[in-house]
């Protein structure tokens, strides 16, 4: 293709190729002969290639005239090569020719060394069994002559524990069976040693037996060391444990023994100290010995010598419960519990007869009902008796639990973690006098434990009195100290209390379980029920006239009630928390259990405190239940009916109608000042509210006159105010707007006053009387916000209207 060509402005016949494609291309700023418009641009692009041809040719020189350099280097690399290969076939030839004799020496040593240490292995073996033998053949013979002449017992008993260590299969190997054997010695070895252990152990028994005997407690451990030496470990623990078990059958039996006159017996605790002696007679003697019979007897030992002791304390045990059992006639104690009336709780429940006199029933539950009120104190069961049972069985109960979890520590695999919760042994879990605590003393506990606090339930009731001294007017002073709250509370706390510890104390997870469960029965069934009796009869708020209200003492005595029912949850939590200790970790700190000391087994812990809890969730939860609808009665029976007459008082001559000037003329008219006709609404309330409320508030607790409080702040808002403001929708004027705001907080304020979350409950109320009184342009912003403008609305947007209607036009 020509030059003239592209100067004439015709294009090829056929396309360019790719590669001068590509050339023309290669650069952004190039300009293209393709979109050439003008022969300048195609001299330019012209200009533009030979430029590029003269880059390329300089760049292809460069490379061939560097070709020779690479050629040379490739020649050094070919003559490096063939030396290299050289280098090779002469190692190989010196490998060949050099090392391989040397492989062949170290391959023949190797193996001789091998052979040398096998028959090395071979003498040591030889050696090992001459001398083991050797060994053997001075024990027989050293057994032999001990037992001779010098009876020399400790060394005879040394010589068969060393003979011990040879391997049996030496003892009664052919070897030692023709070198042992002697003159004076004739026998295999096997059998002479044999032989001798066996009239070692006969001789050992004697002389334990009668060094026991004897009293001779040097000789009896002398003796008591040797049994393990001779391979009659067994023997030795087992004949151990009847030595010592005689004498904890010993002093079990001299402490039974009846005090000349039988003044000891009489004791309250004498079979209480009895066990306690018998438990710390084993737990003495376990300590002190322990320590001999894992030395010389291997650890892990004592637990047979604990098994032996356990046999005996089931035999003793069992005859200190079985005598205590008899001489407390605890049977027939349980007979007369089990069949005991609770005449006067029956009485009770049952419903209120009146005499046309109005006179309290017989063995009523109100203070001086009845001839008697001590009538049902003493029908067949001594309380100061069951008491004491009670507490010599929580005795006996304490410490069978320290004995048991002393005998599970000392029980307990080396092996396990320290931080591992004791579990109760089976040498205990299954002995005999586990099931006779079981009998003879859980279960008594459990039923008289009962009967104890149903029956001092009963017994507080009968001697129920309320606080003297109390009035609603505030004009006289009241003498007694707060809380106001009937005995009876005071007195079940303290034994619910009592009992609690007492069945802790006893450390059986089984026994405080069964208490807590019955406690809370019984305060179910019996004191809350007996409270809800006495608001519902001798204290109710049922008016004498038709739409009247109760009188001054039925509201005392009702308040007093609600009174006791808050204090007593209060009283329960504080009894449970002591013993349970806080749950409150917001500081960080941790508290231990208190009951972990106590109940030291894997999950008595946690088992008693959900108990725990359970009586103190339930109670509060059924006593409160029972205290909020009695405040209710309350606030229906009392201050609902005072608080409409205060607010008829109140707003006796409201007059929002009014405008300011008409309010200022009326004011002048009857010569009086114009602020004190406008403080006028809140002062009224004011007055009658603290006449009302503060005579309830000095008798009430503050947690309950709270509860008022809200009631009444609530019923206040929603049912008058709210009403009340509705009713003068379209009626009052702007200025009477604004003093129907003011009135109306100033009301709100005389309520909340000391209280001020109770202001919320009258956020309708406020927010009705600010929507009414808005000035038009803060109404407008306030519609075109939509959002509420950052204000917690309670109010719907038809009531907002609505609100806004309350000002007449």
């Amino acid at each position: 293709m020509s030059t003239n060509t592209f100067l004439n402005g015709e294009r090829p016949a056929l396309p360019p190729s790719k590669s001068s494609h590509k050339l023309n291309h290669s650069s952004p700023s190039s300009p293209s002969i393709y979109d050439a418009s003008s022969l300048a641009d195609v001299r330019a692009s012209l200009a533009a290639l030979h430029a590029r041809e003269s880059d390329i040719t300089t760049r292809l020189d460069a490379l061939v005239s560097s070709q020779a350099q690479l050629s040379r280097e490739l020649g050094r690399l070919d003559m490096l090569r063939a030396n290299l290969d050289s280098q090779v076939i002469a190692t190989r030839s010196i490998s060949n020719g050099m090392l391989s004799s040397a492989a062949d020496t170290a391959g023949r040593l190797s193996n001789r060394v091998k052979e040398l240490d096998l028959e090395k292995d071979r003498v040591q073996q030889t050696l090992k069994v001459v001398e083991q033998v050797a060994e053997l053949k001075a024990c027989v013979h050293g057994v032999v002559g001990s037992m001779g002449a010098p009876q020399d017992w400790e060394a005879a008993a040394g010589y068969i524990s060393r003979a011990s260590a040879v391997p049996e299969d030496i003892i009664r190997g052919g070897f030692a069976a023709s070198i042992v054997p002697s003159v004076e010695v004739p026998d295999a070895p096997w059998i002479t040693l044999e032989n001798s252990k066996e009239s070692l152990c006969g001789l050992f028994l004697r002389e334990f037996e009668k060094a026991a005997k004897d009293g001779d407690g040097a000789k009896v451990t002398r003796f008591f060391k040797l049994f393990p030496l001779i391979g009659r470990g067994d023997v030795g623990l087992d004949v151990y444990g009847k030595y010592v078990c005689q004498g904890v059958a010993g002093t079990a039996r001299q402490t039974l023994k009846e005090v000349p006159g039988g003044v000891g017996m009489k004791d309250g605790f004498f079979y209480a100290n009895a066990l306690t002696k018998l438990f710390e007679h084993i737990a003495s003697i376990v300590e002190s010995h322990g320590s001999l019979v894992e030395r010389h007897y291997g650890e892990g030992k004592m637990v047979k010598v604990i098994e032996r002791l356990q046999v005996e304390a089931d035999v003793q045990g069992g005859i200190i419960l079985d005598s205590w059992s008899d001489d407390r006639d605890v049977n027939r104690r349980l007979t007369d519990v089990k069949s005991y009336p609770f005449s006067f709780l029956v009485q009770s429940f049952l419903p209120q007869q009146k005499t046309l006199a109005g006179a309290p029933r017989m063995s009523s539950p109100a203070v001086g009902g009845g001839t008697n009120p001590r009538a049902s104190e003493d029908e067949g069961v001594n309380m100061k008796e069951v008491d004491g049972l009670l507490n010599e069985i929580s005795v006996m109960l304490g410490r069978w639990s320290l004995y048991t979890k002393f005998l599970a520590a000392k029980c307990k695999n080396p092996e396990t973690p320290d931080n591992t919760a004791l579990s109760i042994p089976t040498l205990l879990s299954n002995s005999n006098l586990q099931r006779k605590v079981s009998v003879k003393l859980v279960e008594p506990y459990n039923v008289m434990s009962t009967f104890f606090f149903r029956r001092s339930v009963e017994k507080a009731f009968q001697l129920d009195e309320s606080p003297s001294g109390l009035t609603l007017g505030l004009n006289k002073p009241i003498d007694a100290n707060a809380p106001f709250i009937v005995s009876a509370v005071d007195d079940v706390m303290y034994i619910v209390s009592a009992v609690i510890q007492r069945s802790i104390s006893t450390s059986q997870r089984e026994v405080v379980s069964h208490v807590v469960t019955t406690s809370s029965r019984v305060l179910d069934s019996d004191f809350i029920k007996m409270m809800h009796q006495k608001m519902q009869d001798e204290s109710s708020l049922r008016p004498t006239v038709q739409g009247g209200l109760p009188t001054e003492d039925k509201i005392i005595s009702f308040i007093v009630l609600i009174n006791s029912l808050d204090t007593s949850i209060e009283y329960l939590t504080r009894i449970i928390t002591t013993r349970v200790g806080s749950s409150d970790q917001s500081n960080g700190a941790s508290h231990p259990n208190p009951l972990a000391s106590s109940f030291p087994f894997d999950k008595d812990t946690s088992l008693v405190t959900a108990a725990l809890n359970t009586l103190s969730s339930t109670f509060t939860g059924k006593t409160t239940e029972l205290l909020k609808d009695g405040i209710q009665v309350l606030f229906n029976q009392v201050v609902r009916q005072k608080l409409r007459t205060i607010l008829a008082e109140t707003f006796r001559d409201a007059d929002y109608w009014r405008t300011e000037e008409e309010l200022a003329e009326i004011a002048q008219q009857h010569e009086e000042d114009e602020d004190e006709v406008l403080d006028r609404v809140p002062r009224r309330f004011e007055q009658g509210w603290d006449a009302l409320m503060k005579p309830l508030g000095r008798i009430m607790t503050p947690k309950t006159y709270n509860i008022l409080l809200e009631i009444t702040a609530l019923h206040l808002a929603k049912q008058s105010l709210e009403k009340r403001i509705w009713s003068y929708s379209g009626k009052t004027t702007a200025y009477g707007a604004i003093r129907m705001e003011r009135d109306f907080n100033g009301i709100i304020s005389a309520v909340a006053k000391g209280n001020y979350s109770v202001r919320e409950m009258f956020n309708r109320v406020t927010q009705i009387l600010m929507v009414a009184n808005m000035e038009d342009d803060e109404w407008e912003e306030l519609v075109e916000a939509g959002d509420g403008d950052g204000i917690d609305w309670v109010l719907s947007l038809e009531e907002q209207r609505r609100a806004r209607n309350l000002v007449r036009e």
